[in-house]
């Protein structure tokens, strides 16, 4: 039967839909998974309804979650609360100075579905600290992108051979 892995994002300079796509791209290498990606502001409860695990990612925006994604988790919750308990998720941010706030937040929430966090949660920090650069147009290094493919990865094969 096959799997769904349903990664829930949100990007405004677009470093965190690069990370995004080197999970959803190497998650689709395995066999028996299928990947969904869908933007934070459209992800409805029976989207999450129909995942079997979840690849949340989000920028840190003023030491928080980012704003459209926080919509997505308060829309979200209480239609899915006791409905998605134990399934396997992870999580990651895309952080201008160190993401821990937005990790936390993040985390609680999932805690608060009994989501299974089963990779830990990836910071990838950019460094950005003026105006100029927090606004830019975000490049994640190659390095970085693999460690969001291995993300990917992990997660869907872990799907796939029923690990999770």
């Amino acid at each position: 039967m096959m799997k769904k892995l349903l990664i829930v994002y949100y990007s405004y300079t677009g470093g965190t839909a690069q990370m995004v796509e080197a999970a959803a791209t190497a998650g689709q290498g395995e066999d028996g998974t299928a990947i969904c990606v869908i933007r934070a502001e459209d992800c409805q409860p029976d989207d999450m309804l129909s995942a079997d695990g979840y690849i949340f990612a989000t920028p840190e925006n003023l030491a928080a979650i980012a704003g459209v994604m926080k919509a997505f988790f308060d829309r979200c919750y209480y239609p899915l609360l006791g409905k998605i308990e134990g399934r396997p998720y992870a999580a990651m941010i895309c952080a201008g100075s160190d993401g821990t706030n937005a990790k936390a937040q993040l985390e609680r929430i999932a805690t608060g579905w009994r989501l299974k966090k089963v990779i830990d949660t990836l910071i990838i920090c950019t460094h950005a600290q003026t105006e100029e650069a927090i606004l830019a147009p975000k490049t994640i290094p190659q390095v970085d992108c693999n460690r969001c493919a291995e993300t990917g990865a992990t997660l869907s094969a872990g799907l796939a051979i029923g690990v999770f």
